[in-house]
């Protein structure tokens, strides 16, 4: 069934076994298509860019890196997500579409291009669904779309999303789409369309499945693309709302080993675990534009899974790498309640969750020192580009 509307306040909405109501504006039909496999999956290919050669089989989403140690650390593929899989299923597909990489598919449209990106937002609805809290992972929903889009300098322009369950609850369903409505007006873009699914049998009683791709667009001479970083440029870091829509599978494993439920009160905050770890993910779309708009900006990286280790390193041409400055930036406290409850390594920590920063520029000096002046925008400045690969810490 589909949902379709034709402005922002007008949102007809009909469910019948096999009836479709849409409007479907007249639009290119850009050949991309996403995959996800358990929250591991590849980006999409990004024109003119300077991502390197090799990272194709890095594009994962939700990493793993080795099992628990000795002391009985959780690591993600204790959690149940299996790098060697996803890996094998990433070569698969950059055999039939080579040249993925990157935050969002551009497709050349006159002078400018449609940039396009689609997500979920993974395990995190089990959390939905054990905390009641339905109202805010629509949120999640836009966020993990339009934040990868705008990575592009891409203005997002509109979303659609797809909602599954197994019986249709209107309350409940009218909660979640509220929250996706809400992230649209964040990030100053229209919810176009739907699609709401009932599967007898499919999923279990109370829950749902939530996904959409969002679709923006940027003057080919605006595009960020990250080819013009060089040696010594800034990193500059925007804080994030905490645990974001990513790394929930080994959260979850962490809760099933701790004391605490997600009723107790998160340690050192007056709000419970569970509201901490349901905070939804922070759109950036309006301050990174205004940001961009200033001058400076060379290449931005969304910190979804992967962490700084995986995601910095996919806007930068070959050669170079990041030094993160440590203790830069203040890491959530429910971050230092995930590594001392679950006993994790901080490479794996780094590798598979935010720790506070959800987005990153490379910026010129003068930019940086506009941006952190400026006062309209909390950023921190968190490191540099050196020529040498990867990211390391000091």
């Amino acid at each position: 069934m589909t949902i379709g509307v034709a402005a922002k306040t007008n949102l007809s909405c009909g469910f019948a076994a096999s009836t479709e109501f849409s409007f479907k504006p007249i639009l290119p039909r850009p050949h991309i298509r996403g995959f996800a496999f358990n929250r591991l999956s590849h980006r999409f290919p990004l024109l003119s860019s300077a991502i390197n050669k090799s990272s194709v089989f890095s594009m994962i989403k939700e990493s793993d890196h080795g099992s628990a140690d000795g002391a009985g650390g959780l690591t993600y593929k204790d959690a149940g997500v299996d790098i060697d899989a996803g890996s094998e299923l990433v070569r698969r597909i950059a055999k039939m579409a080579p040249g993925i990489g990157g935050f969002g598919g551009l497709f050349p449209l006159g002078d400018s291009y449609l940039v396009a990106g689609t997500d979920g937002v993974g395990t995190k609805l089990k959390l939905a669904f054990e905390t009641g809290i339905h109202d805010t992972i629509g949120i999640d929903l836009v966020a993990m779309s339009v934040n990868d889009i705008v990575t592009s300098g891409a203005k997002p322009l509109f979303f659609l999303d797809y909602y599954a369950t197994s019986r249709l609850d209107v309350d409940l369903a009218e909660k979640v789409i509220k929250g996706i409505v809400d992230g649209c007006q964040q990030s100053d873009c229209t919810l176009l369309g739907g699609e709401t699914a009932e599967m007898p049998d499919f999923y279990s009683d109370s829950e749902y499945d939530l996904s959409g791709f969002a679709v923006g667009i940027v003057r080919k001479d605006s595009v960020i693309d990250g080819k013009n970083i060089t040696a010594g440029d800034v990193i500059i870091g925007l804080p994030s709302s905490g645990v974001h829509s990513n790394g929930f599978s080994l959260v979850r494993r962490v809760l099933a080993r701790s004391n605490l439920s997600l009723r107790d009160q998160l340690p050192g905050e007056d709000i419970t675990l569970g509201e901490a770890l349901m905070a939804p993910t922070v759109i950036y779309v309006k301050q990174v534009l205004d940001i961009i708009s200033k001058g400076g900006i060379k290449g931005i990286a969304h910190i979804t899974g992967g962490g700084f280790t995986d995601n910095i390193p996919r806007v930068f041409p070959d050669g170079l790498g990041a030094i993160i400055y440590e203790n830069s930036w203040e890491v959530p406290k429910v971050f230092k309640w995930i590594q001392e409850a679950g006993k994790i390594e901080d490479a794996e920590m780094r590798r598979t969750f935010n720790m506070g920063i959800g987005m990153v520029l490379i910026v010129t000096e003068e930019a940086a020192h506009r941006i952190l002046e400026d006062g309209h925008h909390k950023a921190y400045r968190i490191g540099e580009v050196v020529s040498s690969e990867g990211v390391s810490y000091r």
